[in-house]
Order: structure tokens, then sequence, then C-alpha cells
């Protein structure tokens, strides 16, 4: 049978769905992204906020329309959403016949395998508690060089604007040795670069070892072959440890690159989040990374217009990440969620205020960011290429301050022939917004 396999939302999301494509295509089924050839439509859904939901919802009936009306004989929804609304997609969409949650991704082919055989309905969301199967042989779908390795699922912070914990459960690390082979799987592979992703990457190992392993892992990581960059994404900043800073000092695989989601920097919104740091706490680490690693490139995310946040406090924003200067930055205005206690908190700001400060904060990163990139002409830098340009002598790459599909590109002007996944040195010689141009070195090694 042919599936269409669609999965949104986050790269941790991503994992699952390779998880799933992996088992499906070992057991002999086959892949199509033609809506009105599939026999088979799986969804991976998210339902983070409202956005993400309602993409979601609209993908699910969108599909729905092809098991009324074409081949589709199935129609199975998987992930974020079909935990948190498991019956209630049963009930309104009738078209659809299994929804597995997020600890069932290891369920699929069972799954498909009873829908065949005439079951109706299906519902597999088992306990939160338990580890999904982490399957190797996924099946990557980021074109081959580059992977995401989930190192664990769940959280236990329980920020009060999050409903994560309540569809993924409590944290739980993956035993370090099924990492190993799963990275030792993705390098054979052909894959270079490796994304460490979790709901947080720095507790890692905490539950099964009795303390942060994060720096461990790193360790065993850096000595398979092939692998030539890891990058570390979800690092909660009252987290990080000198023993993790002198891993990505002292390993010249891992990327001095730092994904840091501080939310705020006013302290009393800090608290109302259930944030466990305090603006000079924040300031402390970003100086102690810069200072124990130069050249470490920053990226944040921030949450605009949570309850109660006062003009003042979002100028005592605008001023913290004028300061600070992060090389990277995203915001979102905050979305209020069912059965959060940020949804029942009083002093709800208006939507059109919160996109009004988030304009704000994306104008004033905008600055800095444009100001980074210029400073940054003259520096040679090791890139991996991506592609290349269409009918030009250029090709896409990213440099270790660039994480994929999030941060910006450097654009090389080159008649030499390149191929994706090359690493090539690169003379950085202009910069247009974002990204970067530049031309091979002089000196260069693939």
């Amino acid at each position: 049978m042919k599936i269409l396999f669609v999965s949104l939302g986050c790269d941790k999301n991503l994992v699952d769905s390779e998880a799933m494509l992996g088992d499906l295509a070992a057991s002999g089924y086959t892949f199509t992204d033609d809506e009105t050839q599939a026999e088979v439509i799986i969804i991976n859904t998210c339902c983070f906020i409202h956005d993400a939901k309602e993409e979601s919802v609209n993908t699910i009936l969108q599909m729905a329309e092809y098991k009324k009306d074409g081949p589709c004989q199935f129609l199975i929804v998987t992930g974020c959403m079909a935990q948190r609304y498991q019956q209630e997609i049963i009930d309104e969409i009738p078209e659809v016949d299994a929804v597995l949650g997020t600890t069932a991704c290891d369920e699929i082919v069972r799954t498909l395998s009873e829908l065949r055989e005439g079951r109706e309905h299906l519902l597999a969301c088992p306990d939160l508690s338990k580890l999904p199967g982490h399957a190797h042989g996924r099946l990557v779908t980021t074109g081959g060089h580059f992977a995401y390795l989930k190192i664990a699922e769940g959280c236990d912070k329980h920020c009060t604007y999050c409903i994560i914990p309540k569809l993924r459960g409590n944290y739980r690390s993956v035993p370090m040795e099924e990492l190993l082979l799963e990275a030792q799987d993705l390098a054979a592979q052909g894959v270079k670069e490796l994304i460490l992703v979790a709901q947080e990457t720095t507790v890692y190992g905490v539950d099964l070892y009795g303390k942060k392993s994060l720096p461990a892992l790193l360790h065993k990581l850096c000595k398979i072959k092939g692998l030539r960059w890891i990058r570390i994404l979800y690092c909660y900043p009252e987290e990080i440890t000198e023993e993790l800073i002198d891993a990505i000092s002292t390993e010249p695989k891992i990327c001095h690159y730092l994904d840091l989601p501080i939310q705020h920097a006013n302290d009393e919104i800090l608290k109302r989040m259930g944030r466990r740091t305090s603006k000079k706490q924040l300031t402390d680490i970003v100086n102690r990374l810069r200072e124990r690693i130069p050249d470490i490139a920053l990226r944040t995310t921030l949450i605009t217009g949570f309850p109660g946040e006062t003009p003042s406090d979002h100028v005592e924003l605008m001023e913290f990440v004028d300061e600070m200067e992060f090389d990277r930055l995203g915001v979102f205005p905050y979305s209020p969620e069912e059965n959060t206690p940020a949804e029942g908190m009083p002093d709800q700001v208006p939507e059109e205020m919160k996109q009004e400060r988030l304009d704000d904060l994306m104008s004033l990163q905008q600055e800095i960011a444009f100001d980074m990139a210029q400073q940054m002409i003259g520096r040679e830098l090791l890139v991996m290429v991506e592609g290349k340009v269409a009918d030009e002598n250029a090709y896409v790459a990213r440099t270790y301050r660039d994480a994929p599909n999030v941060d910006g590109y450097l654009f090389i002007q080159t008649d030499e022939e390149l191929m994706s996944g090359d690493f090539v040195k690169v003379k950085v010689t202009g910069a247009e917004e974002y990204d970067l141009i530049g031309e091979i070195a002089d000196e260069s090694a693939q």
C-alpha cells in the first residue's frame, strides 16, 4: 500500500515521524507525496500553541476529503493532538480510522495491520510513563547530511504556559547505549551533522544515572566516525554546568552554538511563567558562556504578551535584548492553552498588543543581527554545503552558527563543483540581512 505521511510541528516530532517511516518501510510499505495516489494517509500532529493546533485540524480535514473521494482507505492521526483530543477526533471526524498518542509511534505497523483486518476506530494512547520504542533504521527526511537525535521524552519543568508535560509525560532519558547505536546508524547512512533535541537537553540522564550526563554522552558521540558536527538545542540556562561548557569548548566536533530558551527577562514575569531563573542569572550564564567560548553563537526564544506583562516589563525585555545581543532570536506571542495555569491568570494582554511588542523585539533583533552579519566579513569559516542555487554558479551552505530551518545561510559564489554534505572553508566577503556571502578560501578541506 502507498502511504502519504504528513509531519507537522517541531524537530522532536519529526524524529517520531522518521521512526514510523522506518518501521513502515521495513514492513514493505511504499510512500508517495501525491494525495491522489495515497491508499493510507498518516498525519503526525502538533498542538503546542493555537496556530499549530489550527494547522493540525485543517490538515486532518483536508486529508479526510481524500478518504471520501479517492483511493485512500485509511486515515491515521498521531502525535500531540492525537494524545490531547483522542476521543474528540474519532467523534468529530468520522473519516479518521485510528488515533495514536505520543508514546505509540512504535505501534504504527500493528495499527495499520489491524485496520486492514477490518478493525475500526482504533485508539492507542499508552501510559505517558512509557518511553516510545527507539527504532534504529529511521528513514531520514532531512536530506541525509544532518539529522536530529532525540535524547529524551517529556518534561518535568511544568512552566505555567506549557501543555507539553500533559501530552508527553514526565522527563524520560533514552538510555545512552541506545542513543549511541542510533547515532552510529545515522552516521553510517551519511549523516555528518547530529543535532541533539529534547524538551530539555541539559538534564539528560538525571533520571537514569542520578546526574546530568549530557557531557558524558557528548564525549561518546564525538568518537563516532563520520560525524563532523554535533549541535545542541533546547538548553535550559539554569541547568548549564561547567562540565557541559568544558565539553563544548574542548571537543572539536561540538559546534560553538547553544540554544537557550529564556522566554523573558523580567523577574516577576519569569516567576509567573514558572521559570527557574532571574534576569541576573540569565545575564551571568550568557557572560560566562562568552567568556569561556568567545566565538559561541547563542540563540534564544522569547514570549511576548504573557498575562500581566506591563509596558515597563516590555521595555525591560527590550533593554535586555539590546544589552545581550543574542546572535539568533525568535519571538512568539503568548498563546493561552487549555488546562494550563496561565490560561486562567488575570490581566491577559490583548492580541494586538502582543503583536506590537513582538514587532518591537524583532525590529530590534534585526538591527543586532544585521550588525553581527557585517562583522563576519573577512572571517574564514568551515561550512557545510546544503545544495546548489538553481541556474547560478552558487551554493547554499550553513556555518556552525546556523541551525537548519531556523537560522540563516551562507551563499558560496564559485565555479567549482560541490556536493551537498561537503565541508569547505569559506572566506566571508559580504552580508545581506541575515545571510552571508562568501568564496572558497585558498586552503579548503572537503
